[in-house]
């Protein structure tokens, strides 16, 4: 029964996220653009637009630049984040890919800095006193369920073990929609039930910065407003 009821809270939050994000990058996408507005100094060119896309998605290079203690817990957490996904990739694959085992150990103090990070990013909005005001009830239990699942996920790997052939035979199961035993050990129910929970919130949250960064009209822009016109579909259908 509970193998079963974690099987199924996952199926539907998978469904919720894969469809929820969808439907927002859809409209993120639909969304016009009447003006050009690229935050200057900004590329001229094409190529110049995909560097800086990539300069602000790894390096977080306008947080760097407006405040430097928050790029620092912000990017802390971020790239710990990413190796911590890399590391979880080895329980949905049976050959564990090279690159996923060369991560491991990484992955593993990555938790610290993921988890280092959010205590960051959460001090400042008690600490500062303009972030403090603007912060919403919302915003605070977004980071207490981050981490309370670095947490958890740190406390599996140094209080209390659970058996990870277990786990990954539950994971690998679920994509073979096949419902294996799932160990009932009450810190891993709790990760899965937070990161469950946090899939389910996800397209309704402020986390869609993520997917919503690519869309953004003062870092997509070129600048060229002298060399070309610019104008919006729903302008030109209008003019046409």
């Amino acid at each position: 029964m509970l193998s079963a009821s974690f099987a199924i809270l996952f199926y539907a939050a998978t469904a919720i996220l894969v469809v929820g994000v969808a439907m927002k990058v859809v409209r993120y996408a639909r969304v016009p653009a009447p003006l050009k507005i690229p935050t200057t100094p900004a590329p001229v060119t094409r190529a110049g637009v995909i560097l800086r896309m990539f300069r602000e998605v790894v390096f977080f290079e306008s947080l760097y630049r407006s405040n430097k203690w928050i790029w620092l817990f912000g990017w802390t957490f971020h790239m710990g984040l990413w190796l911590v996904l890399i590391r979880h990739i080895r329980y949905f694959t049976y050959d564990v890919w090279w690159w996923v085992a060369l991560a491991q150990p990484w992955g593993t103090y990555a938790g610290f800095a993921m988890l280092a990070g959010l205590l960051g990013l959460w001090a400042r909005r008690f600490l500062v006193e303009r972030i403090r005001y603007i912060s919403n009830p919302s915003d605070h239990l977004m980071l207490a369920l981050l981490v309370a699942i670095a947490g958890s996920g740190l406390m599996m790997r140094f209080v209390a073990r659970p058996d990870i052939m277990s786990v990954k035979a539950f994971m690998l199961g679920l994509l073979r929609f096949r419902i294996e035993d799932l160990p009932a050990q009450p810190i891993l129910l709790v990760h899965l039930g937070l990161v469950a929970v946090l899939m389910i919130v996800f397209p309704i949250s402020k986390l869609l910065h993520a997917p919503g960064v690519f869309f953004s009209p003062s870092r997509n822009q070129i600048d060229n407003p002298r060399e070309r016109r610019h104008l919006a579909p729903w302008a030109a259908r209008l003019e046409g």
